[in-house]
Formats: structure tokens, C-alpha cells, sequence
């Protein structure tokens, strides 16, 4: 099958069955990079696309809770370790059931995007799954303090993404400016929603294992 060309990427999209087979073929026909490394425990993210109430396609963020122990209150997608005989794409559904209440089944897997490797001893792998236009989301107040549908639209911007270097590494930090949240989403996440709109959206084979975490998330 052939590749959308970046050139016919419409101003808006429509959450409709063109755009769900958009989306199929960019990520089946693009080579994911997975990322090898026995030391990193194996993580998995949904990245959700549901419809807003103007059926504009929305991607899934979450706020984690405050009471986390380890990274609460940052900017998330669904998501958390792979258990002992899952693989990624159950292991995202999981999460994305836990978190936020949105159960689907394994045939709304719509493909992969490369492993991101974090500071924090994980290594993730995303998976893009479609929501429904009637996709009802609830956070889980045990793990997600809040949740947003965000539209895809917004990762679109000329700001986005914004790169900076910082004295701690040689690797460019990246992070996603989003103004519905009033916030810089970072890396991991920011990455893997860089690479969605590269890969899934625009069809462009761009890499993101290269960019870097601030500094407050590397533990």
C-alpha cells in the first residue's frame, strides 16, 4: 500500500472511516524501531484517538494523581508496565480500561509506533488504538487525576514541537506546548505524540528515540 504523502494532509481532519484508514495504513506501512535492552523493564501506552463533540479526532492525555509515587501529577498517556505474559498491545488495552474506563477490544489496535527508551529504567512501547466516536472516559482517581480529550489538530501547530538543549545531556529535549491544558507536555510522552503526528497523521517517517527528558523526569 502506498504511503499518504504529507503534502495532502487536510487543515482539519474528520473522526470518520477515512481518517481510521489513514492512520492503519501510515503505521502499516512504516518500519517501527524497537528498542532492545534487558536492563529497561517493558511499558506500553495507548495512544487513544476518540471523537470530540464536533467528531474532530482526540487523543487520550491524562493527568496523573497527585498521590503517585513516582511521576504524579505529570502529563501521561494511558499506560504502565507490561506484565508476565502480555504483550504490548494487551498490556495498552489494559491500562487504557484501568486509567480512564474506555474498554475495547484487540481488533481497535491500529498499529505501533517506535519503543522510547526513558531515563527512568523503562522502555515504552505505543500503541494506537481507536476509541469510537461514543468513547466515554472516567479517570480512575486511583491513578489519573484528570483527563482530556485533546485534538489531534493541536500537535499540527507551527510551535509544536518546541527542542531545547540543557547542560545535564548532549540529546535535545523536546516537548509539546498545549494550550486546552495550559501546559509543555514533555518526553516520553511528548515524543510519542511527535512521532503520531508525523508518522500516523502525515505519513513521514520521523524518528524520536533520540530526543531527551527534562531533567525532573529522569527518576
Amino acid at each position: 500500500m502506498s504511503r499518504y504523502c504529507a503534502c495532502v494532509v487536510p487543515e482539519r481532519w474528520q473522526y470518520d472511516d477515512e481518517f481510521r484508514r489513514r492512520i492503519r495504513v501510515n503505521l502499516e506501512t512504516f518500519e517501527r524501531r524497537a528498542y532492545c535492552d534487558r536492563k529497561l523493564k517493558p511499558a506500553a501506552v495507548a495512544v487513544a484517538l476518540v471523537a470530540d463533540d464536533d467528531q474532530q479526532p482526540c487523543f487520550v492525555l491524562t493527568r496523573r494523581a497527585l498521590k503517585l509515587r513516582a511521576h504524579r501529577g505529570q502529563w501521561a498517556l494511558p499506560g504502565g508496565k507490561i506484565e508476565s505474559g502480555e504483550s504490548a498491545e494487551q498490556a495498552a488495552l489494559r491500562e487504557l480500561g484501568e486509567e480512564v474506563g474506555l474498554e475495547l477490544s484487540p481488533s481497535r489496535v491500529l498499529g505501533l509506533l517506535d519503543d522510547y527508551p526513558t531515563r527512568s529504567g523503562y522502555v515504552i512501547t505505543p500503541v494506537v488504538v481507536w476509541g469510537g466516536c461514543k468513547a466515554e472516559l472516567e479517570a480512575n482517581p486511583d491513578e489519573v487525576e484528570a483527563v482530556y480529550r485533546i485534538p489531534v489538530a493541536h500537535l499540527n501547530r507551527p510551535e509544536v514541537p518546541k527542542v531545547r538543549s540543557i547542560p545535564e545531556s548532549l540529546r535535545p529535549v523536546i516537548s509539546i506546548p498545549l494550550e486546552l491544558v495550559n501546559a509543555d507536555i514533555h518526553a516520553p510522552t511528548a515524543a510519542v505524540l511527535y512521532q503520531l503526528r508525523e508518522v500516523a497523521l502525515c505519513g513521514r517517517n520521523t524518528r524520536v528515540a533520540h530526543y531527551e527528558q527534562p531533567v525532573f523526569a529522569w527518576q
